[in-house]
C-alpha cells in the first residue's frame, strides 16, 4: 500500500468535474486541497477517519466554484494557504515559489505554476527529500492541461505559453511522482477532459500530447484550439474568492413558499427555476420557468443560465433533495434563495401552465431541429440540417431558432433547458427530442453528419 492508499482521499464533484483532497496527516489532522464551499462529503470523509481540517490549500482564484478555505477557517480553524499573488482579502498565509509548510512530518512546498490563471501554484507533497505527490490544480491535468483563457481572450496566448513553461517545469520532477490535479472529466476548466483523474509524472510523459509538443508554438496552438465555450458565471467568481465568500453559519434550509408568495415574488422579478424532471416539465409548469433538471450538472447550467442577483424560486416535486439544491446553488455563488413551491400546489391553486412536446425520435420527420449541445458534441454526429446554436449562448439568439423547433441534445434535459428558454423569449409549438442524435439515427437508418 502506499501513501495514496493510506492517506489520500480524492472527493469528486462529478457535476463540475472537479476533484478535491483530503490529507490524512496521521495525528488527526487533515490537509484540504481545492475544497470548494460544499463541504459535505469532504466532513463526511473527515468525521469517518476522526480528523480535524488543520490546513486548507488552495491552488489558485477558482472560477468555477466558491472555495471551501474560508469556511474551514472559520469552523476548524484551519490555516489557509494561497499564492501571495493571488492578493486574497481576508486571513492567510501568502506564499510565493518555494516556500515550504511543516505539516508535522510531511512538507508541503509551492510551486509557481502560472497559466490557468496569474496566481497559479502548484503544491508538492514532501516526506522528507522523497517527492510523494503534486497537487496541480489546473496546471498539468490528466491528459492536457487547464485552459488559459478565463482572465480573457486577449491575454490567452500570454498565459498558454506561461502554461507550457509550466507543464514542463512540472515534467522535472521524478516520474514516481503521483499527479493529483483539481480539474478533470467533465470540468469547462479542461481542454479536453481525461477519463482519469489521477495519474504520474511519468504516465504524462508518455502520454499527454502536449507534453509531447516540440516547441512553444505548436504547444499553445495545440492548447488554445482545443478550448470550447464556458459558463458564464465563471467571469464573476474570481474576484468572489479573491475577496472570500460569506462565511455561513449553517446550512441554509430552502423554503416553503405557498402560491401567494411565488406570485408576489414573481412580480417583484423573483425567476423560476423548475427542477423536475423533463416529463413533468414537459407535461405542466409555471409560465416562464427555466427547466433545469436536479442532476450532476445543475450547478453549471444554474450559473451559464441565471442572473445571480435575482431571487430564484425552485419549483419541485415530492421527494426531492433540497439540500442538494441548495448546495448546488451556494458552491456557484447564487444566495438570493427564495425557497422552493410544490409543483402540485400550483396546479391545485388553479395556476397558470405552459407545456413542451416531447417527441421520440420516429416523430419528428418534417420538422426543423435546433441542436444546443456544444460545438465539440455537434461536430461527432448530428442530425443532417440541424440548426446549431449552443445552449450557453441561446438565450442571446433566440430570433436564429427556427420556428416550430424540436430541439435536442445528448439525452433531453439540455433540450428541455433550451425549449425553456426559447418559450419564455416567445417561441410556440416547440417539443424536445426525447433522447438524441443516435436514437433518431436508430428510428430512422438515417446516419449522422459530423463536421470536420
Amino acid at each position: 500500500m502506499g501513501f495514496a492508499d493510506d492517506h489520500l482521499i480524492p472527493l469528486v464533484d462529478e457535476g463540475l468535474g472537479n476533484s478535491a483532497y483530503l490529507v490524512d496527516l496521521g495525528d488527526g489532522r487533515a490537509l484540504a486541497v481545492d475544497a470548494s464551499r460544499d463541504l459535505r462529503a469532504l466532513r463526511a470523509a473527515a468525521s469517518r477517519r476522526g480528523l480535524t481540517v488543520a490546513v486548507a490549500a488552495d491552488t489558485h482564484l477558482h472560477a468555477d466554484f466558491l472555495s471551501g478555505a474560508v469556511q474551514l477557517a472559520a469552523d476548524d480553524g484551519a490555516t489557509v494557504l494561497a499564492s501571495a499573488a493571488g492578493r486574497r482579502a481576508f486571513p492567510h498565509t501568502a506564499l510565493a515559489d518555494g516556500d515550504e509548510t511543516d505539516l508535522g512530518g510531511l512538507t508541503l512546498r509551492a510551486l509557481a505554476t502560472p497559466g490557468h490563471t496569474d496566481e497559479h501554484l502548484s503544491f508538492l507533497l514532501l516526506d522528507g527529500a522523497r517527492e510523494l505527490g503534486v497537487f496541480t490544480g489546473g496546471s498539468l491535468i490528466v491528459g492536457s492541461a487547464a485552459r488559459t483563457d478565463l482572465l480573457g481572450a486577449d491575454r490567452a496566448e500570454e498565459l498558454a505559453r506561461a502554461q507550457y513553461r509550466s507543464l514542463r517545469r512540472l515534467a522535472e520532477l521524478p516520474d514516481t511522482t503521483a499527479v493529483w490535479p483539481t480539474h478533470g472529466a467533465g470540468s469547462f476548466c479542461s481542454a479536453p477532459p481525461g477519463a482519469e483523474r489521477t495519474t504520474t509524472i511519468a504516465a504524462q510523459k508518455r502520454a499527454n500530447p502536449l507534453l509531447a509538443a516540440p516547441d512553444e508554438g505548436t504547444f499553445v496552438t495545440q492548447l488554445l484550439g482545443s478550448l470550447g465555450s464556458y459558463p458564464a458565471y465563471f467571469d464573476r467568481l474570481g474576484e468572489v474568492n479573491r475577496r472570500g465568500p460569506t462565511v455561513l453559519g449553517s446550512a441554509p434550509p430552502l423554503t416553503a413558499l405557498s402560491v401567494a408568495e411565488v406570485r408576489s415574488l414573481l412580480g417583484q422579478g423573483a425567476q423560476v427555476v423548475d427542477v423536475r424532471l423533463v416529463a413533468d416539465f414537459a407535461a405542466g409548469h409555471i409560465p416562464g420557468a427555466i427547466s433545469i433538471p436536479l442532476r450532476d450538472q445543475f450547478a453549471t447550467w444554474l450559473g451559464w443560465l441565471l442572473p445571480d442577483d435575482a431571487p430564484l424560486v425552485f419549483a419541485t416535486a415530492p421527494g426531492q433533495d433540497l439540500a442538494e439544491v441548495t448546495w448546488q446553488a451556494l458552491k456557484v455563488g447564487y444566495e438570493r434563495l427564495a425557497g422552493h413551491l410544490q409543483m402540485a400546489a400550483w396546479t391545485a391553486d388553479g395556476g397558470q401552465q405552459q407545456t413542451i412536446e416531447l417527441l421520440t425520435a420516429d416523430r419528428i420527420a418534417n420538422r426543423p431541429v435546433l441542436d444546443i449541445r456544444q460545438t465539440a458534441e455537434h461536430a461527432t454526429g448530428h442530425i443532417a440540417d440541424a440548426v446549431h446554436i449552443e445552449l450557453g449562448d441561446l438565450a442571446a439568439r433566440t430570433d436564429e431558432a427556427p420556428k416550430g423547433a424540436v430541439v435536442a441534445c445528448g439525452h433531453g434535459e439540455r433540450a428541455m433547458t433550451a425549449a425553456s428558454l426559447l418559450q419564455r423569449a416567445g417561441h410556440q409549438d416547440l417539443a424536445v427530442l426525447d433522447g438524441g442524435p443516435d436514437d433518431w439515427s436508430k428510428a430512422t437508418g438515417s446516419p449522422l453528419e459530423k463536421t470536420a
